[in-house]
């Protein structure tokens, strides 16, 4: 297929006007965008959670595609400096285990992330961590404890 100036303004024409409809929660499918077989754009599955503890506040948005999970996530601790960066991860069941890319005063770092999703909140889940390749990862999944703040589901957009 031969890609010209006017397929990618159509291309980039199609892509902005999916990015501007109200997020949903249906589920991931796949779009014809051209000709059946050709080009196939996947629609994902977005959800939004915030919640608050005291004076701190947390935001999560997943983009949820068939075999990944990316998004936002953001905690805005009213003493501290303020997390804010990108998700990567996948679900395992109603559990979304993610790398977390963030900046924190003024440095960037990575951590591993879990999420219990229930119905229509999620639960970070919090367990003995290590250091390796220059990223704190869970070193047992299965000791993970599901007690932190819970997040309700928010229209995506408002925090």
């Amino acid at each position: 297929m031969k890609i010209t100036k006017l397929t990618v303004v159509i291309m980039s024409l199609g892509f902005m006007e999916c990015c501007n409809q109200p997020a949903t929660t249906s589920t991931a499918v796949e779009k014809d965008t051209i000709k059946s077989g050709e080009m196939k754009a996947m629609i994902p599955e977005s959800s939004c959670y915030a919640g608050t503890n005291g004076k701190d506040s947390f935001f999560l948005k997943m983009e949820v595609f068939p075999n990944v999970v990316t998004g936002k996530l953001d905690y805005n601790f009213a003493e501290k400096d303020r997390n804010t960066g990108d998700i990567d991860g996948v679900l395992k069941g109603d559990t979304l285990i993610a790398d977390y890319t963030f900046k924190s005063e003024g440095t960037s770092s990575t951590r591993q992330v879990a999420f219990l999703i229930k119905g229509e909140s999620v639960v970070e889940g919090y367990g003995p961590m290590e250091e390796k390749e220059n990223k704190m990862i869970f070193t047992d999944m299965s000791k993970i404890d599901f007690s932190g703040t819970p997040l309700k589901q928010v229209p995506c957009g408002e925090k």
